[in-house]
């Protein structure tokens, strides 16, 4: 992690996410499966009410997405 990380809530990836294309395919417990068709990029949301996402958390759902902590953060 070359930058610090916002603190964020699994709701406001979620709309950066689909933003992105990224559209929901499914939930098990927590996790919510978001799956992007274009290039069959797939990400990993936990989503609990009230906690904020973990830096690492969120630093691989950045990745994931293939973007750099700069570009994600033009998208909030």
């Amino acid at each position: 992690m070359s930058q610090k990380l916002p603190v964020l809530k699994a709701r406001e990836v979620i709309r950066i996410a689909e933003t992105l294309g990224f559209v929901f395919d499914r939930q098990k417990g927590s996790h919510a499966v978001y799956y992007r068709l274009k290039d069959k990029a797939r990400i990993v949301i936990p989503v609990h009410a009230k906690a904020d996402l973990k830096p690492k958390t969120l630093d691989g759902i950045i990745k994931d997405m293939g973007l750099t902590v700069e570009q994600f953060r033009k998208l909030l």
